[in-house]
């Protein structure tokens, strides 16, 4: 049985939950994504999933049950001591405590575990969880924003269950160190990452294979809707068929998009939703997870046109007032924030930013190019049919 269209998995938690007013996560994200997409008559009660808090036992998958201790700790007590702090990264290095530190990213993984098991309990579908994507977490401590890693719990749940081929595409400006990590020398899961570099957490090389089942392609400042296309033209989408992969999973991070003040990439919304269109076809399971993204306008507008892509729905080029009415109701304490400019309030779109594909990027795919056999041959081992 087939998903008979896209569902999308969200939850009220995070309308009233906030990192702290100074943090790049105090800003509303997957309410206003939630609130845009019903303004645009995109969100009927049918296709609505509340997500769920996952419980420990599934948590405990991956994540030490001393660190999810001291997180339920940290939320019961609103502050953590030194020791802990120092053990587990809470309360310092841009992981703060706040009210919800443990019920946020636990709800955040009930929605990936959900959606997993629904997608692995069909023939195929598609999933959208925009309040996915944790991909720095650790098992034992927080890291990069994010206390616990969706993305990892979700793909151990589906091996745990005899899927065979998995592909994570992470678009994020971030590499995904924590899910390169955790499923390291695997080969029944192939993570591909476009990433800016050098970005924190400075790591995802070109040479970095991560045991075979890793392929980063780290991308100089300044990238452009031109390139990102290129590469997954000759890189990202070649890999995906040759791996042939029963499940796809794709992190959409906006904190690559040129509004966003955490990277120096110069993405168009339309690049990412082009890309979520071009990946949808590689396998008959998609779940599509969002990620980074600091600027409430931007992600808005760009999470809430990747619905409309899974969809089919067409972008008016201009919001309807009630919809314009959501984006106008944000505020952004950030030089950015301070005079916003008309389109971030009166459209979904951003203009596109093609531009020339540089010497580097032409080198990156190409770098890549020889694995395309290997990567053919590892999904043949796991059952893929030939490439």
């Amino acid at each position: 049985m087939l998903l008979s269209r896209p569902l999308f998995i969200g939850s009220e938690i995070y309308r009233r939950s906030t990192y702290g007013q100074r943090h790049p996560l105090a800003i509303p994200r997957i309410s206003t994504v939630i609130d845009l997409a019903r303004a645009l008559g995109w969100l009927p009660d049918a296709v609505y999933i509340d997500s769920p808090r996952a419980g420990l036992d599934d948590l405990a998958r991956f994540h030490d049950p001393a660190y999810l201790a001291a997180l339920q700790r940290a939320e019961e007590e609103r502050r953590v001591d030194p020791e802990t702090a120092r053990r587990f990264n809470i309360g310092c290095n841009g992981n703060p405590v706040f009210p919800e530190i443990f019920s946020r990213p636990a709800t955040a993984c009930g929605a990936t575990l959900t959606a997993v098991r629904l997608l692995s309990e069909t023939g195929g579908g598609t999933i959208y969880s925009p309040a996915g994507g944790t991909h720095h977490g650790r098992p034992d401590r927080a890291s990069g924003f994010c206390y616990l890693n969706d993305p990892v719990l979700g793909m151990l749940r589906l091996l745990d269950e005899g899927m065979r081929r998995i592909l994570y595409v992470d678009l994020d400006a971030h590499h995904c160190d924590g899910v390169q990590d955790a499923l390291a020398g695997d080969p029944r899961v192939l993570t591909v990452s476009v990433h800016e570099a050098p970005r924190w957490p400075f790591t995802g090389a070109a040479e970095d294979r991560a045991g075979g089942n890793a392929v980063n392609l780290p991308v100089p400042a300044g990238f452009n809707d031109s390139e990102l296309a290129f590469l997954l033209d000759e890189a990202v989408l070649p890999l995906a068929r040759g791996f042939a992969p029963e499940m796809l999973i794709v992190q959409c991070g906006a904190d690559a998009l040129a509004d966003d003040p955490q990277s120096k990439l110069a993405l168009s919304n339309r690049a990412l939703w082009q890309a979520v269109a071009s990946l949808r076809g590689v396998a008959p399971r998609m779940l599509v997870l969002g990620g980074g993204g600091y600027n409430p306008w931007s992600v808005a507008r760009c999470w809430t046109g990747i619905w409309a892509v899974l969809n089919g729905f067409a972008v008016p080029p201009t919001l309807p007032p009630v919809a314009e009415a959501v984006l106008r109701g944000l505020a952004w304490n950030h030089s950015k924030g301070r005079n916003p400019p008309e389109h971030w309030f009166t459209t979904l779109a951003d203009a596109p930013n093609p531009g020339p594909v540089r010497p580097e990027i032409r080198a990156l795919a190409s770098f890549h190019r020889p694995h395309l056999s290997a990567i053919a041959v590892a999904g043949a081992a796991a059952g893929a049919p030939s490439a």
